[in-house]
């Protein structure tokens, strides 16, 4: 398994590259000699490549293995603060991360019952799962007793959370979300002086730019018919009732006190001076008041410790406030790194340029395509052209294979197998000079199987219910987090994450290099070169990497790749002279001498460099001048 490991990674990381400069036409022009990462000199600076891990910070270090749908807490366990330990955090460092972004760490709803610990009781009618959906916020000004051992001291575990993150070598990353609130949002420790989210709203009208809500006059919500609650234990809220008059409107811009059970009616969106359900006006002089709650909000996280946000839903709140805000949250930490969750390519750029923010998911573009391509339902020109569109802002762009809104890797609904996810891994990783992201248990083979509660079985681990994750405990191993319950491949497989992430951070080809993308010159003429590879070399000044993938799940390839006259151009090499490759990435003994004047003909299926890949391989040359 390990060659194939090996390989297929090898070819993932080739196909994130080569996407630089694909053409669609029948006859395919080469891309413009134009530089494919303009942010090259802001990201020489930089001594790695960020890699930051995503946990569900409830599920992570749980050693309880019940899995009872709908189960409780103790039926089911959940994991604290204080279980994510040295070591754990010590082996997450030695991975390769860089950063932890600890999901739903702020207070949020949730059905258990904390009220002996001054906790109101949450209504189970606007509560996702029994553990609670760690996007409803109950306190922004609070972590959630939830992860607490000593719930009285909750806010001291997360903060000594913090500095063992820290004492590691890696970052802080928590959740912002900025959209919306919980339901029944109430701050019982918000600082002196602070006002409550609503308390001086007026209530009589839907739209009011000092308003923190909106609002339905003369309405009153109604709880969703279908919304799913626990089939044991019910809670005694559960009566599907729940008092809002007038009712607010759902986090989603549902103007409706009706909301489905398929909306986030869960929550209830915040007004940053936008007349959303009207003509869409903006109203930014004087600065709305949710505005100033918002950067109170950011800068108290800012104040304790936390190195950034994840911020949730990015596109729905106008970039003006980041504009505002983000320079104020700098002031306190000038490294306060943003990662924005946001779905709207035609809009990546305001968020990057005005709203201050540091990488941006690139969900609607590579990853989709990567997932097309892992399932053999696209192919490298469509990777190609979705790369390309990002050209000017490649270090801006974030990639991963996995996060907990998207099915599991090795689940049934993706890929089956962690093997097939090798080639999308290494493009993912390699193509371009931003971050990437991992998500807990994705580096075992973790499928997210099992009806886990309010989540059914769809290939995701839940982020709802309390729940333990199988094949990540098997990592973890009671609190040991040594991986000594691994299956032999669970352990190659790991050990292939943590050798891609050496690579991609120790390598200034992959950290700093310029992309050019192969896919062009290859996809019609080239021997063994079809639509489940793809092709590209990384390169500075002093070294070329060739990367090639092959996504293909039943059969190898022997192929003659390319390598046309404009690309010697972009690397400034000169084509007439003798090279050779050698493959770097698994040390496999395979080498391959030529010249470059007679491997440049992309209309000579003869023309071209011998590489071979193996089913859903890849592999990695460095390209040198000959002795």
């Amino acid at each position: 398994m390990r060659g194939k490991l090996s390989m297929a990674l090898l070819g993932a990381l080739a196909l994130l590259l080569v996407i630089a400069g694909c053409e669609t036409d029948p006859a395919p022009e080469p891309p413009p000699p134009t530089d494919n990462n303009p942010a090259r000199e802001e990201q020489d600076t930089e001594d790695r490549k960020a890699v930051v891990y995503q946990m569900m910070t409830r599920l992570f270090a749980n050693t309880e293995d019940t899995n009872r749908p709908w189960g409780t807490i103790e039926e089911n366990g959940v994991s604290t603060f204080n279980d994510i330990t040295d070591t754990a955090l010590e082996e997450l460092a030695d991975l390769g991360v860089t950063h932890v972004y600890y999901t739903g760490v702020i207070d949020h709803h949730t059905m258990v019952d904390f009220t002996d610990y001054g906790f109101p009781l949450d209504d189970a009618d606007i509560i996702k799962g029994r553990a609670g959906s760690p996007f409803a916020i109950r306190d922004y000004f609070d972590v959630t007793p939830l992860l607490a051992e000593d719930i009285d001291h909750r806010m001291q575990e997360f903060e000594a959370l913090i500095d063992r993150t820290h004492d590691a070598g890696m970052e802080v990353i928590i959740d912002l979300v900025p959209n919306h609130v919980g339901r029944g949002y109430e701050s019982r420790q918000r600082p002196e002086g602070i006002p409550e989210l609503g308390e001086g709203d007026d209530e009589t009208v839907e739209f009011d730019p000092d308003n923190n809500f909106y609002y339905l006059p003369d309405t009153e919500f109604q709880v969703p018919e279908e919304h799913r609650l626990p089939d044991h234990e019910v809670p005694e809220t559960a009566d599907g009732h729940f008092e809002e008059v007038p009712a607010k409107v759902t986090g989603n811009d549902v103007f409706s006190p009706s909301p489905s059970h398929h909306d986030w009616f869960e929550t209830v969106k915040l007004n940053y001076g936008v007349d959303v359900g009207g003509d869409g006006s903006e109203h930014f002089d004087p600065i709305p008041d949710t505005w100033h709650r918002m950067l109170e909000i950011m800068q108290f996280w800012a104040e304790r410790g936390v190195d950034g946000f994840r911020v949730d839903m990015v596109q729905m709140v106008p970039v003006e406030f980041f504009e505002w805000a983000v320079p104020q949250v700098r002031e306190i930490n000038p490294n306060f790194r943003l990662i924005a969750e946001i779905y709207a390519p035609g809009e990546y750029r305001d968020y990057v340029e005005r709203g201050g923010f540091d990488v941006l998911y690139d969900k609607v573009g590579v990853y989709d395509t990567v997932r097309a391509m892992t399932r053999g339902r696209s192919d490298g020109r469509a990777l190609s052209r979705d790369w390309r569109t990002l050209s000017d802002i490649q270090s801006h762009m974030i990639r991963f294979m996995e996060n907990h809104d998207e099915q599991r890797l090795a689940s049934p609904q993706f890929a089956g197998s962690p093997d097939f996810g090798i080639p999308g891994m290494m493009v993912t990783s390699t193509m371009h000079t931003g971050p990437i992201m991992l998500y807990f248990g994705q580096e075992v083979g973790e499928p997210g199987e099992g009806d886990m509660g309010f989540s059914t079985n769809d290939g995701r681990t839940s982020i709802f219910d309390f729940w333990g994750v199988p094949e990540h405990q098997k990592w973890v191993n009671d609190g040991a987090f040594d991986g000594g319950q691994l299956s032999e491949e669970q352990q190659e497989l790991r050990s292939y994450y943590q050798s891609l992430f050496a690579f991609i951070q120790e390598e200034e080809v992959v950290r700093t290099g310029y992309t050019y993308d192969l896919d062009w010159a290859n996809e019609r003429n080239a021997q063994g070169y079809d639509d489940a590879t793809f092709a590209y070399i990384r390169h500075t000044e002093d070294d070329a990497y060739l990367f090639v993938a092959n996504f293909d799940d039943a059969d190898g390839r022997e192929m003659r790749l390319t390598i046309p006259e404009e690309a010697w151009a972009h690397m400034d090499r000169q084509m007439d002279a003798d090279y050779e490759i050698e493959e770097i990435f698994w040390g496999r003994d395979d080498s391959y001498a030529f010249n470059g004047a007679d491997v440049a003909d992309p209309e000579d299926p003869q023309s071209g460099v011998r590489v071979t890949v193996g089913p859903v391989d890849t592999a990695v040359y460095r390209l040198s001048a000959a002795d």
